[in-house]
């Protein structure tokens, strides 16, 4: 009994080293792209409002296009896949700094787009499927302080190279990628194939019953996308941070969320995710009025660094469908919930970005509605879900409906 428990255990152990390993490169890319973006843009490609969401709902296509993954994994492992994306977005990154215009900028965004969305599809499915259901949120908060160190490294080594005056953006997007890339190479040749406990259905896999999971995932798009494509610009156009200051900001954030995001894990153990998603969606409300309203640039930059922490928050969503979720449906509703997620992704950034040529205040009145929309939702999440607890409006059943 003791040898097998002291197998799973160490079964566990290994899958979230790989796990963590993963996320931190997928950050180390799209944080060092991320990074320099805003200031890149409008400095280099003379971006305004419509060029920046323009380019984020470029950005989120892929995102959209998550669905095709279930089909991918027909012919291929996940684990496969997940290595083959976390290239592509070393490339994307590569070639961002070598064309600075419009058609430029969109195209190694798309290319380094696929390849995030494709890993992080992926890194969902895996998670859900190779941790216990017990110890996911403590373990999934562990996976996202990896990240967030890897933005820490990332942030901080811009911040550092800016302040001592190497300015180049071609080349400092193309040392990002390559160092993504290569971190890719290394962590294939180290790591053991991985396989979840339960063989996934082929295919899409859509069920009446993971309607409100469907609904939580494509709030949450909306509003993270306006944080995302205008949070930062704000901060940029507004306020006129320097890349320095941004990568200051972030830096802040990356390793509040290295500090935070295990324990923020274990509040959702210990709280359950239906009161730490109404959590997430209060504070978020406050972030968007805050942006809003704010003149203060130092009030401003607090609100970016809160959103940032309390993102992390988002893991009780994947939870809270790793509870009620048939195990054989993890990988095909993974890809299903990114497609939701970008649903409103794809369109926001553009439509909003000509709503903030208007007035950009305008853009943080509608994101403080749709958090108000989400914490809604948010009261629908039962405190003990399961298959037949889907909602709290769902009836008791003995097989759970499709």
């Amino acid at each position: 009994m003791t040898d097998h428990r002291s197998t799973d255990l160490r079964a566990v152990h290994s899958a979230v080293q790989f796990l963590m390993a993963l996320h931190f490169i997928n950050w180390i890319g799209f944080a060092g792209w991320n990074a320099l973006l805003h200031n890149y843009t409008i400095e280099a490609a003379g971006f305004g409002w419509f060029e920046a969401g323009l380019t984020q709902t470029v950005r989120e296509i892929p995102g959209f296009l998550a669905f095709t993954v279930a089909f991918w994994l027909m012919i291929v492992r996940e684990q496969v896949l997940g290595y083959v994306a976390l290239v592509l977005l070393g490339i994307g990154v590569a070639l961002t700094g070598s064309n600075p215009t419009l058609m430029g900028v969109l195209m190694s965004t798309f290319i380094m787009s696929v390849g995030f969305h494709y890993f992080e599809t992926v890194n969902t499915s895996l998670q859900l499927q190779l941790l216990p259901k017990a110890q996911a949120p403590s373990l999934i908060g562990r996976i996202v302080s990896a990240g967030a160190l890897a933005q820490f490294i990332a942030y901080g080594s811009l911040a550092v190279v800016w302040w001592l005056g190497w300015r180049n953006y071609q080349a400092l997007y193309a040392i990002i990628g390559l160092t993504c890339a290569c971190l890719t190479v290394a962590a294939m040749l180290y790591f053991k194939r991985f396989q979840g406990p339960v063989r996934q259905r082929p295919g899409l896999v859509v069920r009446k019953r993971y309607g409100l999971y469907y609904a939580l995932t494509f709030m949450s798009g909306a509003r993270r996308q306006l944080f995302f494509a205008f949070g930062g610009f704000l901060l940029v156009k507004k306020f006129g941070y320097s890349v320095a200051d941004m990568a200051v900001l972030m830096l802040v954030t990356s390793a509040s969320n290295t500090l935070f995001a295990p324990r923020l894990g274990r509040l959702v153990q210990k709280w359950g995710e239906r009161n730490t998603i109404m959590l997430e969606n209060t504070v978020l409300i406050c972030v968007f009025i805050g942006y809003a309203v704010t003149n203060d640039a130092h009030l401003a930059a607090a609100l970016f660094i809160i959103d940032g922490i309390f993102f992390t928050l988002i893991l009780a969503q994947k939870t809270y469908f790793q509870k009620i979720g048939d195990p054989a449906d993890m990988a095909s509703t993974a890809s299903v919930a990114f497609t939701i997620n970008h649903i409103a992704a794809v369109a926001i950034p553009v439509s909003f970005g000509l709503i903030g040529t208007i007035d950009y205040s305008i853009i943080f009145w509608l994101g403080a509605g749709i958090a108000t929309t989400s914490l809604m939702l948010s009261l629908l999440v039962p405190l003990d879900p399961g298959p037949g607890r889907e909602t709290v409006l769902a009836r008791p059943q003995t097989q759970p409906a499709e």
